[in-house]
C-alpha cells in the first residue's frame, strides 16, 4: 500500500478521482486558518511558530488559510514533485519536507486533511487457529500466522493497524506540537475491513493497477487516543459548525449571489450525515496543558 500510494500521488493527477473538502469551498481552509490563528494566540503568540500542513494536495487549503492568518513560516510535508509544483503556485513562500523529521525546531501547529487515511495499514484476519496477517504476493492475498497482539475477536474478524499514523502522532506529541487531523473512520476502535481503492472516480480492486489508484483505509481514532493526549474526536459537521461554517458561507453567498447554489451544496456535503458530516471526524494531538480548543471545548 505504501509504495503504490507513493507512486499514485507522485503522478499528481488524483483530483480526477475524488474531491476533498478544501476543493469544495474556500470556507473550509479559511476556517482552519482561523482555528490555527486562535491556537497560536492560546500558545502565547510565539514569533517563531511554524504552520505545517501534511499531505497538502494542490495547496488549496493553505492558500485559503493564509487569507485569514498569514503565518510567518509555512511548511509542507510532501514527497511528490508534481504536487510540490502545484503547491508552489498557490503558496510560493512555503518550505518543503519529505517527512516530519526535517521540520525545524520551534512551536508547531500542524493541519492535515485526509492525510492519515492514505498511510499504509497492516491487516489481520482471525482464523480458526488464531490471527493471521494478510500480505500481497504475486497480486493475491496471502494470510500467514502472526503473534501480533490483538483482541480475542470472533473467527472471520478483520483488524487494521496503522502503525505509520500512530508513529506520526507520537512524534508530534514528543515535540509538544498541536496537530489537527480531519479524516474519516469510526469514533471508536472496532474490527472491520476498510481498505479500498478509487481509480478514475470509481471503486476498484485494491490489488489491480498498483500506482494508478488511491488506496485508503479508515482511521482508527481510538488507537490514536490510546497512545497520545488528544482532544476529540468530534464529528466534522459539529466541528465546522462550531467554527462558523454556516455564517461564513452566508456572507460569501450574499457577496457573490452567482455562487450561492454552489456554496449551499458544499455546506451540505461537508455537514450532512449521509455525506461527509458524520463519517469524517476531527481530532487534535496537543499538550495536556492546553484548555479546550475551538470546536472541541
Amino acid at each position: 500500500m505504501a509504495r503504490a500510494n507513493a507512486a499514485y500521488y507522485a503522478r499528481g493527477t488524483f483530483t480526477r478521482d475524488f474531491v476533498t473538502a478544501p476543493e469544495l469551498t474556500q470556507v473550509f481552509g479559511e476556517l482552519l486558518g482561523a482555528w490555527a490563528k486562535i491556537v497560536w494566540q492560546m500558545l502565547g503568540a510565539p514569533e517563531d511558530v511554524l504552520l505545517v500542513e501534511a499531505g497538502p494536495g494542490r495547496g488549496v487549503l493553505m492558500a485559503d488559510a493564509q487569507r485569514v492568518w498569514n503565518a510567518p513560516s509555512v511548511h509542507f510535508i510532501e514527497t511528490s514533485p508534481a504536487l510540490r509544483a502545484e503547491q508552489a503556485k498557490r503558496v510560493p513562500q512555503a518550505k518543503w519536507h519529505d517527512s516530519l523529521d526535517s521540520i525545524p525546531p520551534g512551536p508547531m501547529i500542524l493541519l492535515a486533511n485526509e492525510f492519515l487515511d492514505a498511510l499504509p495499514v497492516r491487516q489481520f484476519v482471525r482464523g480458526q487457529a488464531g490471527w493471521m496477517e494478510r500480505y500481497v504476493q504475486d497480486g493475491e492475498y496471502v494470510d500467514l500466522p502472526t503473534d501480533y497482539p490483538l483482541p480475542d475477536d470472533p473467527v472471520g474478524s478483520v483488524r487494521e493497524v496503522n502503525e505509520a499514523a500512530l508513529e506520526f502522532c507520537r512524534k508530534l506529541a514528543a515535540r509538544g506540537a498541536v496537530g489537527l487531523f480531519i479524516d474519516y473512520g469510526p469514533m471508536h476502535s472496532a474490527p472491520g475491513e476498510s481498505v479500498q481503492a478509487i481509480r478514475n472516480g470509481e471503486y476498484a480492486d485494491p490489488l489491480r493497477h498498483p500506482g494508478e489508484a488511491d488506496l485508503t483505509a479508515h482511521v482508527d481514532f481510538g488507537a490514536i487516543k490510546a497512545v497520545v493526549h488528544v482532544q476529540g474526536p468530534v464529528k466534522q459537521n459539529a466541528f465546522l459548525t462550531a467554527l462558523g461554517l454556516y455564517q461564513r458561507s452566508d456572507v460569501l453567498a450574499q457577496r457573490h449571489p452567482d455562487k450561492a447554489a454552489d456554496l449551499k451544496l458544499a455546506v451540505h456535503r461537508l455537514t450532512a450525515p449521509e455525506a461527509m458530516g458524520s463519517l469524517f471526524k476531527a481530532i487534535v494531538v496537543c499538550p495536556e496543558s492546553l484548555p479546550g480548543l475551538p470546536g472541541f471545548a
